[in-house]
């Protein structure tokens, strides 16, 4: 059942077309990876669907409903999240003082499952600017999840990371997508990552869909392996 979908996402500037007539869906418990090279429009589509931009035409639904011209809060208050590229951890606080912060003002009352699922317990009282990058992202990652969303828009949440630690925040996705019955969007650099972690994925490039489907079809599909990931596919 879909939660929440892009049809016909469209997103101009100027003459320069950065998303063209764009459409995916995303189910609760399912993790849709978007790939594709850089300039292929990832970080617009993006930020077209967590209400940062404003696409030129198409529309955003949940629950089937329009939501295109809702704003970032209206679209956080009704389960819509997203996390990003940078890490937006205040780093004077420490780790659980952070999360419950965000927890009392989400009504998140099973926060400590959220600290276990990230393994955050063994350093949920160090202020955050002294723990590992890694460790940081899992707090990203956990703020995100914070008021159990119905759908999370999670921008390279691996970006940086070593690649031990890439596996486990992509198994942290998605063991806490399946857990909560969250409906997640996957954009990654980590291609490998994608295919084994997604349930279905979505190739830009050039800011038009160039493959959709699940993980072995769009690793199989000859321009998939032309445009992007090459002949070692």
């Amino acid at each position: 059942m879909t939660v929440f979908e892009a049809r016909g996402m469209t997103v101009r500037y100027g003459a320069v077309i950065a998303n063209a007539d764009i459409d995916i869906a995303l189910e609760p418990g399912l993790v849709h990876g978007v790939i594709g090279p850089n300039g292929a429009g990832k970080s617009t589509f993006i930020d077209a669907l967590s209400g940062r931009r404003r696409p030129t035409s198409g529309q955003v639904l949940l629950d089937g409903d329009d939501i295109t011209r809702r704003s970032i809060r209206w679209r956080r208050h009704h389960g819509i999240s997203r996390s990003f590229q940078r890490t937006s951890v205040f780093g004077s606080m420490t780790v659980r003082s952070q999360l419950e912060l965000v927890a009392r003002r989400n009504g998140e009352t099973a926060l400590e499952e959220i600290i276990e699922t990230l393994g955050l317990g063994p350093v949920a009282d160090a202020v955050c600017s002294e723990i590992a990058y890694g460790t940081q992202r899992s707090v990203d990652l956990a703020i995100a999840l914070i008021g159990r969303p119905r759908v999370v828009l999670l921008d390279e949440p691996c970006a940086g990371l070593v690649a031990d630690e890439s596996v486990r925040m992509l198994q942290h996705v998605q063991d806490l997508c399946r857990q909560r019955d969250v409906a997640a969007l996957l954009v990654e650099h980590d291609v490998d990552g994608v295919f084994r972690t997604c349930d279905r994925i979505t190739v830009l490039d050039l800011g038009r869909v160039l493959s959709t489907g699940a993980p072995a079809e769009v690793r199989a599909d000859p321009a998939v392996i032309k445009a992007y990931l090459g002949s070692a596919a």
